[in-house]
């Protein structure tokens, strides 16, 4: 059964590409469409949507508010959130309201795909999840004198690894840092909310044991390694987008992990063959997207 869909954006052109995108990817159905916060309530809660698209800025009422309300009213749909806001607060508002993960304006097609397809994938694995608990639960109380079955769960590492090597980037010095970061935040965060760069900065080189007087300098450096990590992964996927746009790997990496414009950015400057040194990484999103996958991946 295709999952169905709820947009609610004040922008018609927005809605409308949206609606496209989702129908013509084979997505899911979109119910139904708004263009306000208070329309966008009653539009959910009428037609109790899988997904919804949730515009940040509104002039009723923000996303972040909206979706507090349909909360506290019950709404079970997963959200995603549309906004042209880099504003590192609302971001980390957004992502403790509850949503699963940022689509950029302008709507680019790639990224749009790219995302709702990770947010099916999390929704079917959920649902599959509450299959089983519920499966469980009616063999409760059942004595079948076997032992219990030890489910191995895998390490950050195990998560991590695997998605660098598919970035190019797991032989960058940076790469320890990433997992080190990860390893750190699967045991300080919860589901959702990272902690700021700087205190996750701090919290690796505390982690190296490095001195009180260094540790200023180790936090510059591992910015530094993580820039380079991240410019090498941006590099590489870009090569294999120049060489075939549809690999799966540029397809699903590129536009979730970084920002597309910049992707493309980086394609023209290999085929010209020079370096502009004006490609920008963008950590947060980076970590933040990855911080989402391990969560994932360690079953949270």
């Amino acid at each position: 059964m295709p999952l169905s869909f709820c947009i609610v954006d004040d922008d018609a052109a927005a809605r409308r590409m949206l609606q496209h995108i989702i129908e013509d990817s084979g997505l899911g159905e979109v119910a139904g469409t708004a263009e306000c916060g208070q329309d966008g309530v009653r539009l959910i809660l009428s037609e109790c949507p899988d997904i919804v698209l949730m515009d940040l800025l509104m002039p009723d009422q923000d996303g972040i508010e909206t979706i507090i309300s349909l909360q506290a009213q019950g709404c079970r749909s997963k959200f995603v959130m549309i906004s042209q806001i880099e504003n590192s607060d609302m971001v980390g508002r957004a992502y403790r309201s509850g949503i699963e993960f940022f689509i950029r304006k302008p709507i680019n097609k790639i990224e749009v795909e790219a995302v709702l397809y990770k947010v099916n994938e999390r929704y079917a694995i959920n649902r599959y999840l509450d299959e089983i608990k519920s499966s469980l639960s009616k063999l409760e109380g059942l004595q079948f004198g076997l032992p219990p079955v030890q489910i191995s769960k895998r390490s950050v590492r195990e998560i991590i690894q695997p998605i660098l090597m598919n970035m190019g980037m797991v032989s960058e010095s940076g790469s320890r840092d990433i997992i080190t970061m990860m390893e750190l935040a699967a045991t300080h965060s919860n589901r959702g909310s990272l902690p700021p760069l700087k205190e996750l900065y701090e919290m690796a080189a505390a982690s190296y044991k490095t001195v009180p007087a260094e540790a200023a300098k180790e936090v510059k450096a591992i910015e530094q390694r993580l820039r380079r990590a991240l410019s090498a992964g941006l590099t590489n996927l870009a090569s294999i987008g120049l060489t075939d746009y549809g690999n799966p790997k540029f397809e699903y990496y590129a536009p979730l992990y970084f920002d597309f414009e910049e992707v493309r950015l980086k394609m023209r400057e290999i085929e010209q063959g020079r370096d502009s040194g004006k490609v920008k990484v963008n950590i947060k999103k980076f970590l933040q997207v990855l911080h989402l996958e391990l969560l994932d991946g360690l079953g949270r």
